[in-house]
């Protein structure tokens, strides 16, 4: 059952924006804190919303509904491909198998959308039609369903992800020609179960970002977060066409709502200091990420 407005506000403030695993050497990244286990690693998703590759928020629960949502998905996805799942540590946590991580983000996109650097229609609006191995004809609108689902990798980096091409992936040795392909097509396979799951909710699975690897077996697998609101973009199926009739911008259920925000009251990429982003919109994400989970069959720990 969703929590009502007042719970939600209660529980901002005892948000989670850090964590104490009180085993492992802690490595803090831009959501998630890392403990280094020896032979395993525990990732803990603290409640810290990340975005244009900066900390934007704290979101009540973010960190529950990410990590239940992930492992709902790890097992839909473990026949294309498995994960390094070992047991849930809490409702926010889990340990895994350490594994070598591909320096890439898979990208799968659907939709031309998006107001981050890297988004699609952010390069569109510029001009850009060739983009990362993909050419794009004239008079694409925003949030238009493309012709077939695609895939365009970033570089993973500490301040700023970046586009790159298939062919400067195998050219620059981040993966071979052989591994770039199983990627590719695990992928889209991932996606296409995705839109499938997410279209027996009414939802719209839009674009996600997977991160893929080897495990200490040499076996591909998938990383990080699976399709969740934070790693993907939903929208509500019933009302999509009216409003991309109308030129509005889609029901979403992820956290585009808050970037429009922060690029309206600043600029995200160059202030030093950010204003501080709205209880009600940060309550009001929450929420989203409630209901996200609960049409997975999954609750809280309230």
């Amino acid at each position: 059952m969703l929590l009502p407005k007042k719970s939600l506000l209660n529980a901002l403030a005892s948000a989670q924006a850090t964590s104490h695993y009180p085993h492992g050497k802690k490595h803090q990244g831009k959501v998630r804190d890392i403990y280094d286990c020896d032979d395993s690693l525990v990732i803990v998703t603290t409640d810290r919303l990340s975005g244009f590759d900066r900390q934007l928020a704290l979101i009540p629960y973010r960190g529950q509904v990410l990590n239940q949502l992930t492992l709902w998905w790890y097992d839909k996805v473990k026949n294309i491909l498995p994960n390094p799942f070992i047991e849930a540590v809490a409702p926010n946590a889990m340990k895994v198998k350490k594994c070598q991580v591909f320096p890439l983000e898979f990208v799968v996109r659907r939709y031309i959308t998006g107001s981050t650097d890297t988004a699609l229609w952010t390069q569109y609006q510029k001009g850009v039609r060739h983009y990362c191995g993909h050419d794009f004809p004239e008079g694409l609108v925003k949030n238009q369903r493309l012709a077939q689902a695609i895939i365009t990798p970033t570089t993973k980096a500490i301040d700023h992800d970046q586009p790159i091409s298939p062919q400067d992936i195998i050219a620059k040795g981040l993966m071979t020609k052989a591994q770039w392909q199983t990627a590719s097509e695990k992928a889209l396979a991932m996606f296409s179960l995705g839109e499938k799951l997410f279209d027996e909710r009414g939802l719209i699975l839009v674009d996600t970002k997977y991160e893929l690897g080897l495990d200490p077996d040499g076996e591909m697998v998938v990383l990080d977060e699976v399709h969740t609101p934070d790693s993907s973009r939903i929208w509500k199926k019933q009302s999509y066409a009216s409003q991309f009739s109308q030129g509005l911008e889609p029901d979403s259920f992820d956290k585009e709502f808050i970037r429009l925000w922060f690029k309206a009251h600043c600029d995200p990429y160059k202030d030093k200091v950010l204003p501080k982003a709205p209880d009600d919109l940060c309550i009001e994400l929450s929420r989203r990420y409630i209901e996200i989970l609960e049409l997975f069959e999954k609750q809280i720990f309230s």
